[in-house]
């Protein structure tokens, strides 16, 4: 059995806020089906409130296609009020999902290479 299927789906969120009207949330665990509804829910409370939200992704270990789907959701959503959703610290397994899904298109990735930060 792979680690992914053992490991326990569990994930927390942080929120940090910045000056610059933008929020950081901070994601930690797995953001798999079961828990994808805590990331959607703090990061809407946010909206419209916060013009900038950045998902930090760096301590994020897997993503589900339920996971990536709730990422989606959250996009639309920042769309339809007026709201930046920005992913930084992709890990490799998230950057291919992003890759296979072709969303490297839609969603602004910050944090490497000189990408703009706050």
């Amino acid at each position: 059995m792979n680690q992914a299927a053992t490991a326990s789906p569990m994930l927390t969120t942080e929120t940090k806020y910045y000056k610059s009207q933008a929020a950081m949330v901070v994601c930690r665990g797995r953001l798999v089906a079961g828990c994808e509804d805590t990331l959607y829910e703090t990061v809407r409370a946010l909206m419209p409130a916060e013009k900038r939200i950045i998902l930090n992704l760096a301590e994020l270990q897997y993503t589900d296609s339920r996971g990536l789907g709730t990422l989606v959701r959250l996009y639309v959503a920042g769309k339809s009020e007026g709201c930046s959703v920005e992913l930084m610290h992709l890990s490799e397994q998230i950057r291919r999902l992003l890759g296979l899904a072709h969303l490297f298109d839609v969603f602004t990735v910050i944090g490497g290479n000189g990408a703009r930060f706050l």
